[in-house]
């Protein structure tokens, strides 16, 4: 039996469990697989509980013929699931962390990030291309991606290729680049990829120096609503500190950057030797023009102290760690911010009103 789990909570005074928590997730295969993992990881730790999964469709999967970036509004993966938690009719929400905006609609909060997969970037080929990797594509070979980020950066690391928005979701962009001669690859997230089963198909793992990630990639959300203390305690002991602390990093920089899907924003975290570490990058829509620029901060505070000693209710960026310290949550979230400060001191506002400007024409 795990310590300090709410007991009180799951089982009434028979000693019967209370009720079902019914656990939300958007209806696609990769929504339903990572979901699924969070609940066999909460059924370990309560086994006693009783767990129901309730799948739902977004705006972001209804959408499928315009680029995500053109859309124009936020939450488009997550807007209606908070809708059924708003009203009671889930309890806790699995998101991909990436698809979560920086600032949570009042009520909501984040409770749980779990322990981040790989969180780069990932070509698939099509059959014909087999073996080769990006630099080895012919001229004007088309790649497929739907995110301005990839674009942008590969852009200015592989001029010679050209770049076109595929959408839907994985099964859907996998069956457009197999059974059409339209696209010679398409960039993926790794994380997805390993998570459906489908590692053979990743032909190349793209590293920082070609293309860094997106804020949150690669990790999982639970989002709760912020008042339900007993389902927040429940999930807080899903939270990974490392996982967290880069998150918190990642997304106080897009914050205060004013970033979202509507412009090229990438990052990069390390967590080492009780340092941690942010590169961040903002891009043209050509990749032509770009900064990027790395900081760094202590973090030793996250491995002192018991978890069962550690309380911690603030919100950050969304976040809430309850057994994480708050000094490291404090100084995760300041690094972000004086990475975009810095940023932004040199120029970055003006590249990406630019790019804002320039997509919202395309």
């Amino acid at each position: 039996m795990m310590e300090g789990r709410p007991e009180e909570y799951m089982r009434d005074g028979s000693g019967e469990v209370r009720r079902v928590i019914q656990i939300g997730t958007r209806k696609s295969q990769l929504a339903r697989i990572q979901t699924d993992s969070v609940a066999e990881k909460l059924k370990e730790l309560y086994p006693d509980v009783r767990l129901e999964i309730v799948a739902m469709s977004t705006t972001g999967d209804k959408i499928l013929d315009t680029a995500l970036s053109k859309i124009g509004e936020k939450s488009l993966f997550t807007k209606e699931l908070e809708n059924a938690l708003e009203k009671n009719e889930v309890d806790l929400v699995v998101h991909s962390l990436k698809d979560l905006p920086t600032t949570l609609p009042p009520g909501f909060t984040i409770g749980a990030v779990l322990k981040r997969e790989n969180p780069h970037d990932a070509v698939v080929l099509h059959p014909k291309n087999a073996g080769k990797s990006l630099d080895a594509l012919p001229a004007n070979s088309v790649i497929g991606t739907s995110s301005l980020r990839r674009a942008a950066q590969l852009k200015k690391r592989f001029p010679h290729l050209d770049f076109k928005d595929i959408r839907g979701n994985l099964n859907t962009r996998l069956k457009k680049l197999d059974e059409k001669e339209d696209f010679a690859a398409i960039i993926l997230a790794a994380a997805g990829l390993r998570r459906m089963g489908w590692e053979n198909r990743i032909s190349q793992i793209l590293e920082p120096d070609d293309c860094m990630y997106a804020v949150g990639q690669g990790a999982l959300a639970v989002e709760v609503r912020a008042r339900d203390a007993d389902i927040l305690e429940m999930v807080s002991v899903l939270h990974d500190p490392d996982t967290v602390l880069r998150c918190i990093a990642e997304r106080a920089f897009l914050k205060h950057l004013e970033g979202g899907c509507s412009v090229p924003v990438a990052v990069h975290t390390v967590v080492k030797d009780s340092q941690l570490y942010l590169t961040g990058a903002v891009y043209s829509l050509d990749g032509s023009d770009s900064l990027k620029e790395t900081m760094q901060t202590g973090i030793a505070a996250a491995a002192d102290g018991s978890p069962d000693e550690v309380d911690e209710c603030v919100q950050r960026v969304g976040v809430t760690a309850r057994k994480i310290p708050g000094e490291a949550q404090d100084k995760a979230e300041r690094l972000g911010v004086d990475l975009a400060k810095l940023l932004l001191s040199k120029g970055a506002k003006e590249i990406l009103t630019v790019a804002r400007q320039l997509n919202d024409a395309r």
